[in-house]
């Protein structure tokens, strides 16, 4: 396993990052044995990264991993986010610190490695997505309060919302880590896409994100499982999740995952998953991919792919020729 540069941080993490997420489900569902397995497997493998949230399976995922991580004496850097309710916004920083001091408990640890925001963000308040002025004058100095405070030692935030917003806040440059969205069905933080490109436009994200020493951690590689290319789910992964940034629903994007399936029958990879998961570790800046898993199997085949190394260039000229193709989806 490769390890990279977490940005400026000085942090080194795994290239294939371990997802505890409720999308995978493993470390929300799994049994203690099956979850504790997985983690020291994790480990053996040289992932040295793991990322949860207060909002994966109510807290479980927090717990749970805190269980197996103390139970290995394990010696890893994580990642956990807080994400705001409606009733939240009246008085943000207070939410934050209450809600990390939560995750701390949960976890089990007196501080993380990586606290994140996980909220979208919008250049104007809507719902529960907050403005990116929200952001700049509450939420990061409020971040970085709890890193002078002990409770984290560095502080991000989930890059989804609208691309303006987003762009605004990366170019602010106080942040340490992005999470940045990118798989097949989006490539947009990462490369140019054809006109008419059924996904949001992320304006090359993560080049923005290199330039001003931000670790970039990526999400949803496999869309949610729907680069599987079938609508069928693990037993103890979630339903089928909301897309991110690609297609309406979850059938969509397993539509559209379909007509890329030439980039299989051709022998350019074994499976989509595959593809993108070694399509997102040769993009410039990356620095860790995530992947939520449902079994151990899962696992040892993400291992597998990451191990091959980036797409070589005859498969990302054919991506591009199967992108114009997703124009009319």
């Amino acid at each position: 396993m490769d390890h990279r540069q977490l940005g400026r941080t000085g942090l080194r993490v795994s290239t294939l990052g371990f997802g505890c997420g409720n999308v995978g489900g493993l470390l929300v569902r799994g049994t203690p044995a099956e979850r504790e397995r997985a983690v020291a497997r994790g480990i053996e493998l040289g992932i040295n990264y793991f990322d949860t949230a207060s909002i994966y399976g109510d807290g479980l995922s927090e717990q749970h991993l805190g269980q197996a991580l103390r139970a290995l004496r394990a010696d890893v850097s994580v990642g956990t986010k807080v994400r705001l309710a409606p009733s939240d916004l009246a008085a943000i920083p207070a939410a934050i610190v209450r809600s990390t001091e939560d995750s701390l408990r949960r976890l089990g640890m007196e501080r993380v490695d990586l606290m994140q925001f996980h909220n979208p963000i919008a250049v104007d308040r809507r719902g529960t997505w907050v403005s990116s002025k929200d952001v700049l004058q509450t939420i990061l100095p409020t971040l970085a309060q709890l890193v002078e405070q002990g409770k984290a030692r560095f502080f991000g935030l989930t890059a989804l919302g609208d691309t303006p917003a987003l762009l605004d806040v990366i170019a602010d440059g106080r942040i340490h880590t992005a999470q940045v969205c990118l798989n097949l069905l989006n490539p947009t933080a990462a490369v140019d896409v054809p006109a008419k490109f059924p996904a949001q436009d992320f304006s090359r994200l993560l080049t923005r994100c290199r330039e001003r020493g931000i670790g970039t951690i990526i999400i949803r590689v496999a869309a949610g499982g729907a680069l599987s290319g079938v609508e069928t789910r693990h037993p103890i992964a979630s339903p089928p999740p909301e897309p991110i940034a690609s297609g309406a629903d979850y059938a969509t994007d397993v539509r559209r995952a379909q007509r890329l399936q030439p980039l299989v029958d051709e022998g350019h990879a074994e499976s989509l998953v595959e593809a993108s998961l070694r399509f997102a570790v040769g993009s410039e800046g990356v620095s860790t991919v995530l992947l939520g898993y449902s079994s151990l199997d899962q696992l040892e085949y993400a291992a597998k792919c990451v191990a091959k190394g980036p797409l070589p260039a005859a498969t990302l000229a054919r991506l591009r020729e199967l992108w114009a193709g997703l124009t009319s989806a």
